[in-house]
């Protein structure tokens, strides 16, 4: 079964990247896989600081993830299955693609202004390295657009 592995976070372009591999998964017969990452804190010298505030990150990521799960259900009908990892984007992101040959492409939302974003920054520049298509959705489409484009 096809995979469009979808990376998303508290931004409007991540939800677009969302609605686009939800509508590519039902016209071709796939699902979606949603990876959520885990922001790594900066040091803190004591460590129930610190495992706090890993614990207070770790709860906004699954929250967001659900948040987005239940939108994708309630969308298209498709059961996305959620991963929430700690660590480096890129790293983890490559980890996934070469653990799932199931992943059919990476879907990733482009910030509508500025920068497109760390994520799409790093993959545009290395795409020819990845073993799947790269899909980069760019944040100014509005839900009809990318409704006719997926």
């Amino acid at each position: 079964m096809r995979t469009y592995l979808v990376v998303i976070d508290e931004s409007p372009e991540a939800e677009i990247a969302l609605r686009f591999a939800a509508r590519r998964a039902v016209k071709t017969g796939g699902t979606v896989e949603i990876l959520t990452l885990v922001p790594q804190p900066e040091f803190v010298q004591w460590g129930g600081v610190m495992a706090a505030i890993e614990e207070e990150a770790r709860q906004r990521a699954e929250a967001l993830v659900t948040r987005a799960a239940g939108t994708l259900l309630a969308e298209s009908g498709i059961t996305p299955s959620i991963t929430v990892r700690d660590g480096d984007g890129p790293r983890v992101i490559r980890e996934m693609l070469a653990a799932n040959p199931a992943i059919a492409a990476l879907v990733l939302g482009a910030s509508a202004g500025g920068s497109p974003g760390p994520l799409v920054t790093h993959f545009a520049a290395d795409a020819g390295s990845l073993s799947v298509p790269l899909m980069i959705v760019p944040g100014s489409l509005g839900t009809d657009a990318i409704d006719r484009l997926s």
